[in-house]
C-alpha cells in the first residue's frame, strides 16, 4: 500500500502540482492526528480489528487521543475521536476545498 502512495504522490508531483498528493485534506494533520493514523495502521496491520481490542492497544501504548487529548481509550471514545477527527477535515475541507 505505501509504494501506491508513493506512486500517487510521485505523480502528482511529476504534474508539477504538488497539492494532489493530499488533494482531500482542507489542512495538514496534526501531530496527535499522524500518531493516532500510525499507530491505526500498525495495530490494524497486526492483524487487530475489533473497536474494543485497538482502543486497549492504543491506550497501551499511550497513544495521545488528538481531540480529547488523553490516552485512557475506550472503543466508545475510539469512536467519538474518530467522527471528531472526521468532522474536523470535513469542515477543513468545506473551507479550504480542493488540493489544500
Amino acid at each position: 500500500m505505501d509504494a501506491f502512495k508513493d506512486r500517487l504522490s510521485e505523480r502528482a508531483r511529476d504534474t508539477g502540482r504538488p497539492a494532489l498528493a493530499h488533494q482531500s485534506r482542507g489542512r495538514a494533520l496534526t501531530a496527535e492526528e499522524t500518531a493516532l493514523a500510525s499507530a491505526l495502521m500498525d495495530i490494524y496491520g497486526a492483524g487487530t480489528h475489533d473497536f474494543a481490542a485497538v482502543a486497549a492497544e492504543l491506550a497501551r501504548r499511550g497513544v495521545v487521543a488528538p481531540i480529547a487529548g488523553g490516552s485512557d481509550w475506550s472503543e466508545e471514545s475510539l469512536g467519538k475521536e474518530l467522527a471528531a477527527i472526521n468532522a474536523e477535515l470535513d469542515a477543513a475541507y468545506a473551507e479550504h476545498g480542493y488540493g489544500a
